[in-house]
């Protein structure tokens, strides 16, 4: 029953990070904290796409709070 169960969690892990394209735009927290929002809320958008961009714009209020916060600081940083 356990092993069943860590398979589980482990395959529904694994997925997300599967069907994420990888993305040269911006930087690990990005990633870290806005992949789920970009895949929820703009899936359909290639990450380098100039699009994901405006959809981020678009969506501000429906993304989660790391995610919001992440963005600012990268804009703060001058995108580094």
């Amino acid at each position: 029953m356990r092993a069943a169960l860590l398979a589980l969690v482990l395959a529904l892990t694994a997925v997300p990070a599967l069907a994420a394209p990888a993305s040269t735009r911006g930087n690990a927290d990005l990633k870290k904290y806005c992949t789920g929002d970009a895949l929820k809320l703009c899936g359909d958008i290639d990450p380098d796409d100039p699009a994901m961009e405006a959809c981020f714009k678009k969506n501000r209020d429906a993304l989660t709070e790391n995610c919001r916060r992440a963005i600012d600081a990268y804009a703060q940083s001058g995108g580094k």
